[in-house]
């Protein structure tokens, strides 16, 4: 296990799957969602956790809900 795995602070998304299968780029979601490219790179990548808003207009954006969008770990939420 990688230490980006172990960390805590680590937000798995499927932001790159749904880009992917629409094919659209990093700075069209970003200009869509009103932030820079390299917050789109960072949420994918993990390293950034989404502002509730941001995630409802990103989900918006692909018209999902934000529990399909972003995954959720259940035991650190302790849901």
């Amino acid at each position: 296990m990688t230490d980006t795995q172990k960390g805590a602070d680590v937000m798995q998304t499927r932001i790159a799957q749904y880009r992917r299968e629409r094919k659209v780029t990093q700075e069209e979601l970003a200009d869509a969602v009103n932030v820079t490219r390299q917050t789109i790179i960072s949420l994918e990548g993990g390293r950034y956790k989404a502002s509730l808003v941001l995630a409802h207009k990103i989900a918006q954006f692909f018209q999902v809900t934000i529990e399909e969008m972003f995954i959720f770990d259940k035991e650190e939420e302790n849901l």
